[in-house]
């Protein structure tokens, strides 16, 4: 086995194991007092950045819902579009009126507005440890657009999740990119 099967393998573990542990969680069902509380952290860690372009993102497979902190942002604010295999995402206006179609994988997109560059990111993932790492679903979405992003100029990215969710480490490749700041229901980690 390659070096790149053996970690393709890992994440793949990793990835199975923390799909486990967040429905475990998310057993008690949406609207749960822990998605209140992160979303309500998310919200006052939003407000020092008012003004700014921020990136949410429509939720799904049980990650926690970032829109009541996305339409309460004094910003323009945005949601991800999948444009294709192996490219960083886009950005399009989002506002709780939108129409929504389907986008690449399931996710919701807005139908039409205009294309917007963030200054603030929300990333939804699946693990994440005290370094900044995350483990997201593999496409490698996030880590080509925050590359992209961070050598641009700058960029906040906030990982959204639950606290259990935390790991001893993020298995991760020369490619993944750190979060900035990770919020969850007991609060904010800044990683370092």
């Amino acid at each position: 086995m390659t070096m790149a099967q053996t970690m393709a393998a890992t994440k793949a573990a990793a990835r199975a194991e923390a799909l486990r542990r967040r429905a475990e969680i998310r057993g008690a069902g949406p609207g749960m007092a822990p998605d209140i509380l992160a979303t309500d952290v998310l919200r006052d860690v939003l407000r020092a950045h008012a003004g700014l372009v921020l990136a949410g993102y429509m939720p799904m497979r049980g990650e926690i819902d970032p829109r009541p902190a996305m339409a309460a942002h004094a910003g323009p604010v945005a949601v991800p579009v999948v444009t294709g295999p192996a490219q960083p995402l886009a950005f399009r206006a989002w506002h709780p009126d939108a129409a929504m179609v389907p986008g690449a994988f399931g996710a919701l997109i807005p139908r039409e507005g205009a294309w917007l560059v963030p200054s603030v990111l929300i990333v939804p993932l699946l693990a994440f440890d005290a370094a900044g790492y995350r483990l997201g679903y593999g496409g490698g979405f996030y880590d080509r657009t925050l590359e992209g992003l961070r050598g641009a100029g700058d960029v906040l990215a906030i990982g959204l999740a639950y606290a259990a969710q935390r790991v001893a480490s993020v298995p991760r490749e020369q490619t993944d990119q750190p979060l900035d700041l990770i919020v969850t229901e007991t609060g904010v980690l800044t990683p370092g």
